[in-house]
């Protein structure tokens, strides 16, 4: 590896165990970092770069290879034991490196990879995708009626301000680490913010558990690098000197790819951004896109209701009265009735071309059912589909009609044939989460 010009020290200067333990990491991290699995690939190709959604690319900074269908962890076990065989056959080859240049450029592979993974989350955040403002349905929902995640993602989604900060945060460590003198900085913000992710994906059995890890793995390994600097300026407290490492390249090629791919990284990031924005303020991708019925927003009490032209009283037991309705902004209804859930266990943070499709509003949450609707406004019909994978035969074909501003009457038939008819009053009420903020409110 003569392409680089180290002088801090001759690779005589690393220890035996050294040289096997760099030989190690720096052929685990290739695997793990540089893309292999031709699944990524696929996934590039496959982009529609004319019009396309800011989650192809998000979904790319997410790369993680996968060996023979294993899942998270096992496929760093199956990375490590490729790294040790590989280490095994390089310590008895005697073929002569470069050490320094090989630490120089394992951490350099480091540096960006970590850098656009928590970039691209910081900007879910900046731009608050990633844990949207809770719906009304959720509003409405019990406490515990929400499997544990979908209380931390509301927990944060409530504070929209709070989590622009956490995003601001995670874009700049990021930036940090794409400048070598800073690198140190990016990295131990990131190995305590994502940390503490970690600690929370576990706590909350959230869906990043692994690749917050792996991030913070790579944090953890780019610290190790002024680790002994820093016990002696932070523990020590003695006089320390920074690392006044400059790389001399020896091919002017190299030196121009390098910068070549250093642009490549800072043009996919400002697009990254740009298409990120744009799906904020054009549909959020996690919530439907098509706008809900013109004057039925807002949460409705079930005075009378009737299933096939039986009167039902109100209730909270049967299993075919309607108890309340919620009317989304969008074209979403959601209905409490006592008619058991499976719930759906997914996330519902996967990119969704079809509102049916969209399902955050309905993953992890008991006690209501979600409904996708589309509304016919000439014949005044509304087509109604559950979102949850679980019970996506329940259907209802209904019609509407208004008997004043805050009266809907809702009639027809479910999947299966029978009447529905149901009569809605419209409750406006206030909100404390909405309203009480720092004042006192009377609701």
């Amino acid at each position: 590896m003569s392409f680089l010009n180290i002088s801090n020290h001759d690779s005589s200067d690393w220890k035996g165990y050294e040289k096997i333990l760099l030989r190690f990491f720096f052929i685990y991290f290739f695997i793990l970092v540089v893309p292999i699995d031709w699944k990524f690939y696929q996934e590039l190709f496959n982009i529609n770069w004319v019009n396309f959604n800011f989650y192809s690319l998000f979904s790319l900074t997410k790369y993680a290879p996968q060996f023979f269908g294993l899942v998270g962890y096992q496929n760093w076990l199956f990375a490590g034991f490729i790294a040790a065989l590989a280490t095994i056959i390089w310590t008895f080859s005697n073929t002569n490196c470069n050490y320094d240049s090989l630490y120089y450029w394992l951490r350099v592979i480091l540096r960006y990879r970590l850098a656009i993974g928590i970039i691209a989350y910081g900007f879910l955040k900046v731009f608050p995708l990633q844990m949207p403002f809770p719906s009304l349905s959720n509003m409405h929902t019990n406490y515990g009626d929400f499997l544990a995640w979908k209380i931390y993602f509301h927990t944060l989604g409530i504070t929209q301000g709070y989590e622009i900060f956490l995003g601001a945060i995670e874009v700049v460590a990021g930036i940090l680490l794409l400048f070598r003198r800073t690198t140190t900085f990016g990295a131990g913000i990131i190995a305590g913010f994502t940390g503490n992710v970690f600690a929370a994906n576990i706590a909350y059995d959230a869906s990043e558990e692994v690749y917050s890890l792996y991030l913070v793995v790579i944090a953890l390994f780019l610290l190790i690098y002024d680790a002994k600097r820093l016990y002696s300026l932070l523990v020590l407290e003695q006089y320390t000197i920074a690392s006044k490492f400059e790389p001399i390249y020896t091919s002017l090629g190299l030196k121009r790819l390098r910068t070549t791919l250093k642009g490549f990284v800072f043009i996919f990031l400002i697009v990254l951004g740009v298409s990120t924005c744009a799906n904020y303020i054009q549909e959020p991708y996690k919530l439907p896109k098509t706008t809900g019925l013109k004057g039925t927003y807002g949460f409705y009490n079930v005075r009378e209701f009737k299933y096939n032209g039986v009167v039902i009283p109100y209730t909270t037991s049967d299993t075919n009265r309607w108890q309340n309705v919620v009317f989304e902004k969008w074209a979403t209804i959601s209905i409490k009735i006592a008619k058991p859930i499976k719930i759906d266990t997914s996330f519902g943070d996967v990119y969704q071309t079809n509102d049916i499709d969209r399902n955050f509003e309905s993953a992890g949450v008991g006690g209501r059912h979600y409904f996708a609707y589309q509304a016919d406004t000439v014949s005044k019909k509304l087509s109604l589909q559950n979102k949850n994978k679980n019970h996506a035969s329940e259907k209802f074909q209904l019609s509407y009609r208004f008997l004043n501003d805050s009266t809907l009457v809702l009639s027809g038939v479910n999947e299966k044939k029978d009447s529905v008819y149901a009569v809605l009053d419209k409750i406006n009420r206030k909100y404390m989460l909405l309203e009480g903020r720092r004042k006192s409110v009377k609701l």
